[in-house]
């Protein structure tokens, strides 16, 4: 099954449940949104000429303007259409965004015994 499907079933069945058991006079209902991962340093570059493949040296966030990356992750266009569709109200804690800009971001540098190979998932 493609991942983003099963992500969409995931929320709906979660969507469902929070209809139909949650008292938004009592409870807020949050979520949380998708941690994206970054492969290619093609996506944040602006510089063609940029010899970079991957986010190994990378030590500051993304700071371009004019740059078109972050684009709409398609996980968090999932999320957006299944809140959307909800009769309660539940807020995305929108991470992904954020994460994006951060090429730097790599968790498993502070891990014990530091990096170990590239964690561009985060």
């Amino acid at each position: 099954m493609d991942r983003l499907v099963a992500y969409e079933k995931a929320l709906n069945t979660w969507a469902t449940w929070v209809d139909s058991n949650v008292n938004p006079a009592k409870t807020k209902v949050f979520v949380q949104g998708v941690s994206p991962d970054h492969q290619n340093a093609s996506d944040w570059t602006l510089n063609p000429n940029s010899e970079a493949m991957n986010c190994t040296a990378e030590s500051e966030p993304l700071l371009q303007a004019g740059s078109e990356y972050p684009r709409a992750h398609p996980a968090e266009q999932v999320a957006e259409k299944v809140l959307g569709s909800m009769s309660k109200p539940a807020r995305l804690l929108n991470v992904t965004r954020i994460s994006e800009l951060r090429k730097d971001g790599h968790p498993s540098v502070y891990g014990l015994g530091g990096r170990r190979g590239l964690d561009c998932t985060h």
